[in-house]
């Protein structure tokens, strides 16, 4: 690893030396010498993102709360069914039986664990990010993670720096470097500066890092430490806690986790002391207790949620929509607000040169020909529009770029919005060519061109009439830059062209781009509209183009706040307005990023869609970020979610499947919270009134493996379609209030069953009430009516998963997934065929008779009646089920 005394060594070598010692040069180091190089300075990866192991996933899958408590069943069963027990009695049955059960339960927690790891590994093959290199003097393009010490790495703005860099050419090089120092503002970097008394490595104007971007300018940079090596590597290596931002439904799990602990920590020993006290036997008391609690637990819950949300990434992979940060697709569903530039997004993005004007608005070869240079010669970011003037002038001109040279250039920054390059003639004569907004650019001239070729003072009226002439092409929906000359330039300060230099222009004419509404935009943003998603766009464009594509997608007229607008209002009047107003032009990177917080700060889940560098703030900022396969490799770092295809019709799609996932995890939550609360319920009355335990606590146990592995069936099911029309947040306080709602209701029918096989069935089977029996005819009434709460708690457990899935009638309204249907209906034939096999009369259940099945049907028909009431009831005050 470099020390820090070998950076600050580097960081004031001379460039040739520290080439030398990478035994590399301008040109790079051939393909050749990179498998080398690779193995003698490291690979370019950080290892904290390293797979989990096989031991990791087994500890996960098999060391939970529900495991440790059957492990302690077992071992109890060991020692007093074998271990302890008489010669001729002894059994490991009720041990094989609990192990079976941790078996089933850890081996089904892995084999989803280690397939919803496949398919995170899947997803992350879908957005690669790039680095611009030299080797062996040719210019390629190559993953971030094969980049090698030696490499020379070409950056322009957009990039992120791949590895620590020695600069070796800087073009007014401007560096965020935020995430190593903290500072917002970005620094600049030189390649020839001489610092010997710097304090801190990241002031050392001659060195780029990893974890840092390019927000303006150009440069060539020598790699001297990679992945774990560099500055950032070391701080990650070193970094044991990452807190991160919570997104709602990180809070939602664990305010929910939180509030069945709280209930778990007051519940399950009442019923330990209650079944103690009255039943005398303490042991079985404490197991029962133990096993409420286990019983209590969502165990499932990190699979079904892990498994929900990796399915639901997956389906919106094979929509074109690649999830980088799983948990973001709850934030997806739950996003009310969209914020979204509109170039390449709502429209084509295929910009095309429609016209090439003078300054008296004619058509101009000339006035091609010089932004043709200007474009063709700039090395800094690159875009649509230079790329449209390159293709129309090499289609209408005759122009060879050999004749032509570069001297100099100030690349592009979204600042100035402006490029200038400096371009020697065939006739030897110099000019500067500066492209930027044309506002900008008249403000830059002196001079103006007249369609005769003189060179005229720049006065109000003409600048009045040519903003005019520009105003009515954006009227048309063109985006029109302005462009100016100076020939025969000198450098203001030093050698080298600056901002400075941007002054006295003669101003020469305009250039008006095209670049047509997609078909589907107007369709994507009314359906967004139509599904509870606020659409707003904020661009740098002016204001004419902006209200123009606007109303050509059908919407109402919009009053447009700009970026000067909002430079002048306090934070509470950019609050009321960020929140009435859809349209934001003219808009600086960090405006972008204030209009996204003062949303935010409004309890609104904000999206932002974005591609370029001057995005990558406000992404970071919103609730879920969305970038698209093509951005600026910071944009696409930024993002949560990568769109494959830059079209608002997938990212709906993707809106849909993230309130679907979202909406599969709260059934099981729900469902099953409030059917254990009504559980708990249930077995405090037990243990107040009846002389025996309601259930065995194996039985116990077996219920609650038996719907919970059922419960998994969940991932596969589908949501209502009125579900999905709105957004959908994570509320801990609604769990509380289901739980309170349909809890109790399970318990009254829970309660039915107690009388049901206390004073009807029981009594009928064995000849008497159990005051009357003794002996083994006792034994035998405390297991039928174990055997019948086990097989109703199944039945109304599995019901009630069924209808709460639904703000309909269940089976008639809404039908459940065909995956679900069978898994459930499975679980609850087991669990009712289970008392009539030998594997049951090991548990201690025993064959039901026939007039037990039409009381149960008549209960589940009851059960189902009450929920639906409640369920009409809950919906009124509450809005909405789930």
């Amino acid at each position: 690893m470099l020390l820090n005394t070998n950076y600050r060594q580097m960081a004031n070598s001379p460039i040739q030396q520290v080439l030398a010692k990478f035994n590399s040069s301008f040109g790079g180091i051939s393909s050749q010498k990179v498998p080398h190089h690779r193995q003698k300075y490291g690979t370019n990866q950080l290892q904290q993102h390293q797979q989990t192991t096989w031991l990791q996933h087994l500890s996960k899958a098999f060391i939970t709360p529900f495991t440790a408590i059957l492990a302690l069943l077992g071992i109890i069963a060991f020692l007093t069914d074998f271990l302890w027990a008489d010669a001729g009695a002894k059994s490991l049955i009720s041990t094989i039986i609990i192990s079976v059960m941790i078996l089933a339960s850890g081996t089904m927690s892995l084999i989803q664990t280690i397939r919803s790891n496949h398919a995170s590994q899947k997803l992350q093959t879908y957005v690669q990010v790039f680095a611009t290199v030299v080797r062996g003097g040719l210019q390629q393009e190559i993953p971030l993670q094969d980049v090698v010490c030696g490499d020379v790495v070409q950056l322009a703005a957009g990039d992120l720096i791949p590895a620590d860099l020695r600069l070796i050419e800087t073009r007014d090089l401007h560096v965020a470097q935020s995430a190593l120092t903290g500072e917002s503002y970005p620094v600049v970097k030189y390649a020839t500066t001489h610092q010997p008394g710097v304090d801190s490595l990241t002031d050392y104007q001659t060195l780029a890092f990893m974890g840092s971007n390019v927000v303006s300018g150009t440069a060539l940079g020598l790699v001297i430490a990679t992945g774990e090596q560099t500055q950032f590597g070391t701080i990650a290596k070193n970094t044991t806690t990452h807190p991160g931002v919570q997104t709602s439904f990180d809070l939602g799990i664990h305010k929910t986790a939180w509030l069945l602990i709280r209930f778990m920590a007051v519940m399950a020993p009442a019923v330990f002391l209650l079944n103690g006290l009255t039943k005398g036997n303490w042991l079985q008391a404490l197991l029962f207790g133990l096993s409420m609690a286990v019983g209590l637990t969502p165990e499932m819950l990190p699979v079904i949620v892990t498994a929900n949300l990796q399915r639901g990434a997956l389906k919106m992979a094979q929509e074109g929509t690649v999830v980088k940060n799983i948990n973001a697709i709850q934030n997806f569903g739950a996003m009310d607000i969209l914020c979204t530039d509109k170039t390449g997004t709502l429209t084509q993005d295929k910009i095309a040169l429609s016209a090439h004007l003078d300054s008296a608005g004619r058509s101009s070869e000339m006035v091609l020909r010089l932004g043709y240079l200007n474009s063709f010669f700039q090395t800094g970011l690159d875009n649509e529009m230079d790329q449209a003037i390159i293709a129309a002038a090499q289609t209408k001109l005759a122009i060879n770029p050999k004749d032509y040279t570069k001297i100099d250039e100030l690349p592009f920054d979204f600042t100035r919005r402006k490029l200038s390059t400096i371009v020697k003639l065939p006739d030897q004569t110099t000019v500067l060519i500066t492209k930027g907004a044309i506002e900008e650019m008249l403000t830059i001239s002196a001079f103006v061109r007249d369609a005769a070729g003189n060179d005229l003072p720049l006065t109000a009226a003409k600048k009045h009439e040519l903003l005019q002439a520009s105003k009515k092409l954006n009227q048309q929906g063109l985006r029109v830059l302005g462009l100016g000359i100076k020939v025969e330039p000198k450098p203001v300060t030093g050698d080298h062209l600056s901002v400075q230099d941007e002054s006295d222009l003669i101003f020469v004419g305009s250039l008006a781009f095209a670049d047509a509404l997609k078909p589907s935009a107007t369709r994507a943003v009314k359906q967004l509209q139509r599904h509870g998603v606020q659409v707003k766009i904020i661009t740098g464009d002016n204001a004419p183009v902006t209200a123009a594509l606007w109303q050509k997608m059908g919407q109402p007229q919009s009053d447009i706040i700009t970026g000067a607008m909002l430079a002048d209002m306090s934070p509470e009047q950019i609050t009321a307005v960020v929140k009435s107003h859809d349209l934001f032009v003219k808009i600086a990177p960090e405006q972008k990023r204030q209009i996204v917080a003062a949303l935010r700060d409004k309890d609104h889940v904000v999206g932002f869609l974005g591609d370029g560098i001057n995005d990558a703030s406000a992404m970071t900022q919103a609730d879920v970020g969305v970038s698209v396969d093509s951005a600026v490799a910071i944009a696409k770092e930024s993002a949560d979610i990568i769109l494959r295809h830059k079209d608002l019709q997938v990212l709906e799609q993707g809106v849909l499947w993230g309130r679907q996932t979202f909406g599969n995890i709260m059934k099981y939550i729900k469902a099953t919270c409030s059917s254990n609360f009504g559980n708990m319920f249930s077995v405090l009355l037990a243990g107040a009134f009846l002389p025996f335990l309601p259930m065995q606590p194996l039985q116990l146990l077996l219920l609650n493996l038996i719907y919970d592995l059922s419960c998994l069936s969940i991932i596969w099911d589908r949501m209502d379609s009125a579900y999905l029309r709105r957004p959908k947040r994570w509320e801990a306080k609604s769990i509380g209030r289901f739980m309170a709602a349909f809890g109790p209701t399970s318990s009254i029918f829970d309660v039915t069953t107690y009388l049901l096989m206390f004073f009807l069935i029981g009594p009928a089977v064995l000849g008497g009430l159990f005051a009357q029996l003794s002996g083994s005819a006792g034994v035998e009434f405390v297991r039928l009516f174990n055997t019948g709460w086990f097989v109703e708690s199944l039945w109304t457990q599995t019901l009630v998963l069924h209808a709460l899935r639904t703000e309909k009638i269940p089976f008639i309204q809404s039908r459940a997934s065909l995956s679900m249907t069978v898994i459930t209906s499975l679980a609850v034939c087991f669990g009712s065929l289970l008392p009539y096999t030998g594997l049951g009369a090991q548990l201690g259940l025993v064959p039901l008779p026939l007039s037990f099945w039409p009381w149960l049907l008549a209960t589940l028909g009851l059960y189902l009646l009450v929920v639906t009431i409640t369920k009409k009831y809950f919906i009124k005050q509450n809005g909405n089920l789930l």
